[in-house]
């Protein structure tokens, strides 16, 4: 009972002094909120395990080519064929190809993510269905009828977890053209790898897989590849033998794996896999965290050391009246557990918010991220850790005795010996903190760096006038000229629209279809040299109809566009880019030259190997990166070549989306079934993909502002101290003739001695932290020269600041007073 009353006194002692125990738990909900909200979000994505059967043993096996600078190629049926055969650490292995399918069948026609799979891939993956089956070897090979799995996020958001959708007939239309098929199950709640999908078909229901230059072409690499452990193998076992099987295949076929290529083999866990991304950016984010709870920790040690030297006189007469050391230290850890406590109730209702803007941030790098909650492992954790810096807070503290202490304690030399050595201590603390938030702050300038130099530079084209559509290929009951038909009647009529300025179309949108923007092709040219003298060039290959420069608001350098005449059966006619004129025809004569596509994957993908006359230059257009590099792109008409689906749209208004319901009707009367998605400007959508970088540098800097804060407030607290502990000293010089300016310096020097010293610490960490870091991981922006001095100058700046307040109360101090009190 004897302890609930010193809980009691010490809840009314601080509430005297609740400025102080506002701070104290304010700065433990930000140090220990914000590691708990991080660990919950690391152990989720990173340290979670798997649904999958046996996850040690489910691996991903990637081919890259970094001589065409390409970090995952996929690969061809041939090579997987040749891969499979007679392995003795892989028992098999599954595919899976990524396919945009437009459904017609369950619900408004649309578009939809999805994958075609082998009867293995299941199996593989070590996954299970939660209604119906999933597919097998059974729904393999050219006869087998249309089957689909549904994902199990898709059946409850869209289907509200309808069980009656087994068994029903979908519509599936593809890049090959249309299929039905029949949904046979739904699949477990599962991490959707390599990318996220809302159906799992069989290879039948994509015309393109079964057709022969699919299953014949080497070249022709559009399938992922997972494979599964035998039993006692290891993986390196399984890296060796397939590195070794992949190299006899690069032997075999020297004519397709070029030398300077450098096609290689890698193979990882799957649990790794999908979390690479993620990996740095958490690990980071986990750091940043850590130097935050340790700049709260170091600030709270400070104000409570600071607090507890205040009351030695305090102590000392309790002492002296018969208190006994345990009565003392009883009260101390009654008040450090109420500050301590306080902090962590703080912290758990900060986390509960924080982990969701964390997880909705962290979704950006890791599928794992979605519906993330607070773990509540670490509520225990929490409240473990308040005891410990409660009992660590409460037994540091020197106390006194009932003996002949009382006098020293009560007298100002004690007082002063005793003053020194904690403040010593206190700017220790105080440069701990300088130095952990001038990390932070280093990070954060790099961030902010980053994105500023993303917002200011801006791509060659219209972006915020300029409305893009998805509008995917419905073939069912089409041909191919009717499809073309569609495509010119949507331009025709969405063009007379009022406010419209200018329509076309295309293959791809800038920077959103990864898949059609990643697209390139090896080529030659008229009266060019090869590239090195050996090798052919390789170029970006985009799909136009005419007038897409115009509506881009591109200027064409030199030529014509295309023009209606430039359709199948007339002279096959590219444009091309600035980047590739120059690099192929440096005297300005690539009009009227002629080039020809000599990569082995066009007899794939139906283009010819025709000449094609260049007819136009434009400046270079990188639609793939924010921040634009020389781009060698061969643009073909759609007219000639087919490959469409994108509607663009430049308006004469400030707000484009206002026409989207105009265009959305316009398109509807021409094919009522037709899925119209994704209108978006191109502003947006590369407001879109600076996304992470805008939430890299949001975090950051929120983590070094609140750092800066704490640090702050701790400089000042240790200013405030050295004052209290110098009133007699400031009190002689003033009776000396020393004037109040000269005190006030005095104390705003001590106050940049302290973040000196922290900054300086803090450049030589940082330096060896980012050299230690970059050897591990190379992805990581290394801090510049700018970042380091704009990081000094706001620590220094922040010191001036927090030293103000006890600076100019020592500069008022009262000499008489002062000795009066002495």
């Amino acid at each position: 009972m004897s302890f609930f009353r010193d809980l009691k006194i010490a809840m009314r002692s601080l509430w005297r002094v609740r400025t102080l125990w506002f701070t104290v738990a304010i700065t433990l909900a930000l140090g220990i909120g914000a590691n708990a909200a991080i660990f919950s979000v690391v152990r989720a994505v990173l340290l979670r395990p798997l649904a999958n059967r046996d996850e040690d043993r489910l691996l991903y096996v990637r081919q890259s080519a970094p001589g065409l600078g390409e970090q995952n190629t996929n690969f061809s049926i041939p090579e997987i064929d040749d891969l499979s055969k007679d392995l003795k650490t892989v028992t098999e292995l599954g595919t899976f190809s990524p396919v945009d399918f437009t459904l017609i069948g369950l619900g408004t026609p649309r578009q939809i993510p999805a994958g075609v799979v082998d009867g293995h891939y299941f199996e593989v993956m070590g996954l299970r269905p939660v209604l119906g089956r999933l597919l097998t070897t059974s729904d393999d090979g050219p006869n087998a009828a249309g089957a689909v799995v549904l994902t199990y996020r898709f059946w409850k958001e869209s289907l509200h977890g309808d069980p009656g959708v087994l068994g029903k007939q979908v519509h599936l239309e593809s890049f090959g053209g249309p299929r039905n098929a029949t949904i046979v199950g739904v699949l477990e709640p599962s991490v959707p790898y390599p990318v996220v999908t809302e159906i799992i078909a069989n290879v039948v229901t994509s015309p393109h897989h079964l057709s022969a230059t699919m299953v014949a072409g080497r070249e022709h690499r559009m399938t992922e590849v997972f494979a599964r452990l035998a039993p006692g193998a290891t993986l390196d076992a399984a890296r060796s033998e397939l590195r070794a099987r992949h190299a006899a295949i690069v032997a075999a076929h020297s004519d397709v794996y070029k030398p300077d290529n450098h096609y290689q083999i890698d193979v990882k866990r799957m649990h790794d896999q999908i979390n690479a991304r993620a990996n740095t950016v958490l690990w980071v984010l986990f750091a940043a965290a850590g130097l935050l709870f340790l700049i709260a920790c170091s600030n709270v040690a400070n104000l409570v050391l600071a607090r507890t030297v205040r009351r030695e006189s305090e102590l000392a007469v309790r002492a002296a009246l018969g208190a006994s050391t345990a009565s003392l230290r009883r009260s101390l850890l009654a008040e450090s557990l109420v500050l301590c406590g306080s902090g962590v109730v703080a912290a758990l209702l900060l986390a509960w918010p924080t982990v969701a803007v964390l997880g909705r941030y962290a979704a950006r790098f890791s599928v794992r991220a979605d519906g993330l909650t607070l773990d509540f492992n670490l509520v225990w954790f929490g409240i473990a850790l308040a005891l410990v810096a409660a009992v660590f807070l409460a037994y540091v503290p020197r106390l006194p005795s009932a003996g002949g202490q009382l006098g020293t304690s009560l007298t100002s030399s004690g007082s002063r010996g005793s003053t020194g050595s904690s403040s010593r201590r206190l700017r220790i603390f105080a440069v701990m903190q300088i130095t952990a938030s001038f990390l932070l702050l280093t990070g954060a300038a790099v961030l902010m760096r980053t994105l500023y130099t993303l917002e200011n530079t801006r791509p060659p084209f219209d972006t915020s006038r300029v409305l893009a559509v998805n509008l995917p290929v419905l073939t069912y009951g089409r041909t191919p000229e009717q499809v073309q038909n569609f495509y010119h009647d949507v331009a025709r009529r969405v063009s007379t629209l009022p406010g419209v300025d200018h329509v076309s179309t295309g293959f791809s949108v800038p920077w959103r279809d990864d898949q059609g923007l990643n697209i390139s092709f090896t080529f030659a040219a008229q009266g060019s040299t090869r590239k090195n003298g050996v090798d052919d060039w390789r170029a970006k290959f985009r799909s136009v109809s005419p007038g897409y420069f115009e509506t881009l608001g591109v200027p064409f350098l030199g030529g014509r566009d295309f023009r209606d005449t430039d359709k199948a059966g007339s002279e096959r006619v590219v444009i091309v880019s600035q980047s590739l004129a120059k690099a192929l025809f440096p005297n300005g004569d690539a009009l009227n030259r002629e080039l020809h596509w000599t990569d082995g994957v066009m007899k794939f993908v139906g283009i010819g190997y025709e000449p094609r006359r260049i007819v136009g230059v434009v400046p270079d257009i990188d639609d793939e990166n924010i921040i634009p590099s020389p781009a060698m792109t061969v643009y073909q008409p759609t007219d000639q070549e087919g490959w469409q689906g994108r509607l663009f749209v430049r308006t004469r208004t400030n707000d484009p989306y206002a026409l989207a319901p105009a265009i959305t009707r316009t398109i509807h009367e021409i094919s009522a079934d037709q899925p119209i998605e994704k209108a978006s400007t191109l502003d947006d959508i590369r407001a879109e993909v600076m996304t992470p970088d805008k939430l890299n540098a949001l975090v950051f800097g929120g983590f070094a502002a609140v750092a800066l804060l704490i640090s702050i407030v701790g400089v000042a607290g240790v200013l405030a101290f050295s004052v209290s502990g110098r009133t007699r000293e400031f009190g002689i010089r003033i009776a000396l003739g020393a004037k109040p300016q000269n005190i006030l310096a005095d104390v705003l020097l001590q106050g940049l001695a302290i973040a000196g010293i922290g900054v300086g610490a803090g450049i030589i960490s940082g330096i060896a932290f980012a050299h230690g870091i970059a050897i591990y991981i190379t992805e990581v922006r290394q801090p510049g020269i700018l970042a380091f001095i704009l990081s000094a100058f706001v620590i220094l700046a922040a010191a001036v600041i927090a030293s103000a307040i006890p600076a100019a109360r020592a500069a008022r101090v009262n000499a008489v007073e002062a000795l009066r009190a002495e």
